[in-house]
């Protein structure tokens, strides 16, 4: 556990502010910073914020648009970029998110040598080998929040079919923060029943191969959904960020679905990607041991391809 620990969410927009509430409220660092080029916005934000911290326990809140708030943080958070626009792909983000990203590396660095770099601006994993490329950080020390959320969506979809408790539904997304990701569904278990073999109360089995493809889908396309009705989502991705900061200062050896930078994992070199990591104070180290079905290694590597593409087009 880290002692007096800190963290800074560079962003101070939906998903910035999120970040940093669900870090107060859930009391994951004992000093809480949020930065923003907009010193207006980031003002506001905090002081909204602090006029609440009687309520969140020993947790502080400060912050502005100069970068000396992020000093001596061990965690930096990333939100800061263009917001996705409904029916607007996270790829289709890279060209203006990657500028944004690049430059903010080498500012936090500056005055955060330290810290472990956590990518939410999206597209995640693709900005996440471009902050890993320019800073020559360990992978283990810059990585995304990559699918946490999207399993945290599947868990919830099949707990809300079968009325089952979230926490006793062992499922997770692995591969792109997007629209190639799938679930492990080889790995899927309620408890220790597997889903294909889990029954309802009058003895038939509440799941179909065809009847999980749609989940996949619908999970997928979570986020696009909400964008449409909303303009954003925020208050999930900032519960699953402030989960990742948790694992990180409590050195929890917490297995998370995050994404970095891939070496010889199933094959695949260089890409970002969402697999299981053990999660702790020193960063995020991929399982290498995670099986995979013959098709799901299939999809992995075509995610991997797809993201190789596109990471190619912005070094370009």
């Amino acid at each position: 556990m880290i002692e007096n620990s800190k963290v800074t969410v560079i962003g101070a927009g939906a998903v910035g502010s999120s970040v940093a509430y669900a870090l107060l409220i859930r009391g994951s660092a004992r000093h809480v910073a949020l930065y923003d080029i907009n010193a207006a916005k980031t003002e506001a934000e905090v002081l909204d914020l602090a006029h609440g911290t009687l309520f969140t326990g020993g947790s502080d809140i400060t912050g502005g648009a100069d970068l000396s708030v992020v000093e001596g943080s061990q965690v930096v958070v990333i939100t800061a970029g263009a917001k996705q626009k409904p029916g607007q792909t996270r790829i289709e983000l890279a060209a203006t998110n990657a500028k944004i990203v690049r430059s903010l590396m080498e500012q936090t660095l500056e005055v955060a040598p330290e810290a472990i770099v956590v990518i939410v601006t999206n597209p995640c994993d693709v900005l996440t080998m471009i902050a890993q490329e320019v800073s020559g950080l360990p992978a283990q020390r810059v990585f995304a929040s990559g699918t946490v959320l999207d399993s945290s969506r599947l868990r919830w979809e099949i707990a809300r079919r079968t009325n089952i408790a979230a926490p006793s539904v062992h499922a997770q997304i692995v591969g792109e923060h997007g629209d190639t990701e799938f679930p492990l569904w080889s790995a899927a278990r309620i408890n220790a029943v597997p889903l294909l073999e889990w029954r309802g109360a009058d003895g038939t089995a509440m799941f179909t191969p065809e009847q999980l493809d749609q989940i996949a889908v619908d999970v997928r396309d979570a986020a696009y959904k909400v964008i449409q009705g909303k303009g954003a989502t925020n208050y999930a991705i900032g519960l699953s960020s402030a989960r990742i900061v948790e694992a990180i200062l409590g050195d929890e050896n917490a297995v998370l679905n995050v994404s970095t930078v891939l070496t010889d994992f199933h094959g695949i070199d260089g890409v970002a990607l969402s697999v299981p990591c053990i999660v702790n104070a020193s960063g995020a180290h991929p399982i290498r041991e995670t099986p995979f079905e013959d098709e799901e290694l299939t999809k992995l590597r075509a995610s991997a391809a797809a993201l190789e593409r596109a990471a190619a087009g912005l070094r370009g």
